[in-house]
């Protein structure tokens, strides 16, 4: 230090740290959110993305980035937003709508975000698969357990939720995890265990390709395993698949419902199926309501990227989160439709004749027949409409020459299909996504 340094006044010298300190306050005002840092011990700053170190153990070296909004509740729910392959979880937050929804309704929201070179979760390794194996899996836990301590957050509201990769994740966090989850909600993923390997690596193609089927049992068992002698409840499951999807196929939609039904241990048959918006099929199992055991939103036409803003709403309507008040659940309201369905079956096929009635006093000028195949069943041809997707949760749309149906005037269509053992009729009818009786 200078002589003259040594002479400054004491109160230009505090001038001077006041200067430094605006400078430092500034710089750091105006640096990208997802930059600043929190220590594990204590709160992050409010209404900004914020990585957190040092929150747990984490054998995989993620990263944490947590969002807690400026009138976070008490007690506040906390909902993991998991992002995809070459994503991170700032692309996550960007990208989303979760933030925003969470300055509405008060939880947290954490952002996984993988730090390995592919940035895809590890929803294949035999430890990605055992609770406390170790992997990624472990470190997210850490994250949520963190939470949990430093905002007294609602260990009954534990949610997750993820677009590919994540969507993936998601189904492990749920299956290694079921103590800790009340729901999730899947965007493009794939089934608990399909993606699984032991040769290290992160890719299997054969589930990619939608080719890995089981049976109910056999996907249930998978994610029983993962935690042996667990009793409780499970985890609630929301899955959104795209019919176009050409990087994880559809049949892996159809997958994922056989495997959680039967986790929670519902039938495969919807006990509603509607189309809450044009080109989606959302069907429901184990109960008719907005939080039903399990829910699955079949969006026609579309490719991998399912996702898209506004679906989060419909998320946190499922999880809970959006303070409504739940559908009191009366069961599927018949319309002004009738349809009568038989099969005729061989050892791995069958043929379908389904025919509908407007029970109406009014014509019927152009109709859609949902209908939710049973599980293993292919289409492979039909007639009297076009059927599409040819699995799961079907849409039969009016031939040019019968699209017009006059009150008490029937319809007969049908289709041939293969089957892996069940040949059962289809089930589940919506006209114009009216439900219809069945008869």
């Amino acid at each position: 230090m200078t002589a003259s340094a040594r002479r400054r006044p004491r109160p230009a010298i505090l001038a001077l740290l006041a200067a430094l300190v605006s400078l430092l306050a500034a710089t750091v005002l105006t640096a990208p959110a997802a930059s600043a840092r929190a220590h594990a011990a204590g709160p992050v700053p409010a209404a900004t993305l914020t990585e957190v170190t040092g929150f747990g153990t984490n054998p995989s070296n993620l990263q944490m980035y947590v969002y807690v909004p400026a009138n976070v509740t008490a007690r506040p729910a906390v909902l993991v937003a998991v992002h995809y392959c070459t994503g991170s979880g700032p692309a996550m937050y960007n990208g989303t709508e979760f933030a925003r929804l969470a300055d509405r309704y008060g939880f947290i929201v954490v952002y996984p975000s993988v730090t390995r070179s592919s940035k895809c979760f590890d929803v294949s390794s035999p430890q990605a698969l055992k609770r406390g194996g170790g992997s990624d899996p472990v470190g997210i836990k850490s994250m949520i357990d963190w939470t949990i301590r430093t905002y007294s957050a609602d260990t009954g509201r534990i949610f997750a939720t993820g677009i590919s990769s994540g969507a993936m994740m998601t189904n492990v966090l749920l299956g290694d995890y079921p103590d800790v989850f009340a729901a999730g909600a899947a965007f493009a993923g794939v089934p608990f265990g399909c993606f699984a390997t032991t040769d290290g690596s992160e890719w299997n193609s054969q589930c990619a390709g939608g080719t890995v089927i089981h049976t109910p049992q056999e996907w249930g068992d998978l994610v029983r395993n993962a935690y042996p002698g667990y009793t409780g409840p499970r985890p609630r499951m929301q899955v959104w698949h795209g019919t176009q999807d050409d990087t994880l196929r559809y049949p892996n939609f159809g997958e994922e419902i056989k495997q959680w039904t039967n986790v929670q241990g519902v039938g495969q048959t919807p006990a509603a199926t509607d189309s809450p918006v044009s080109g989606w099929t959302r069907t429901r199992y184990g109960a008719t309501g907005d939080r039903a055991p399990v829910e699955a939103i079949s969006v026609q036409g579309v490719g991998h990227g399912v996702y898209s803003d506004g679906m989060g709403a419909r998320v946190l309507r499922f999880f809970g989160l959006d303070g409504s008040v739940p559908d009191p659940d009366p069961g599927p309201q018949p319309g002004a439709c009738r349809v009568t369905a038989s099969t005729s079956a061989w050892s791995t096929g069958l043929t379908a004749s389904v025919t509908l009635t407007n029970t109406g006093a009014s014509a019927i000028n152009g109709w859609k027949l949902g209908f939710t195949l049973p599980a293993g069943q292919t289409i492979t041809s039909g007639w009297g409409a076009t059927y599409a997707p040819v699995s799961g949760a079907v849409t039969a749309t009016n031939a040019t020459y019968n699209g017009t149906l006059a009150p008490g005037a029937s319809v007969s269509i049908g289709y041939q299909a293969n089957h892996t053992g069940n040949s059962a009729a289809p089930g589940g009818f919506t006209l114009n996504g009216a439900s219809c009786s069945a008869s």
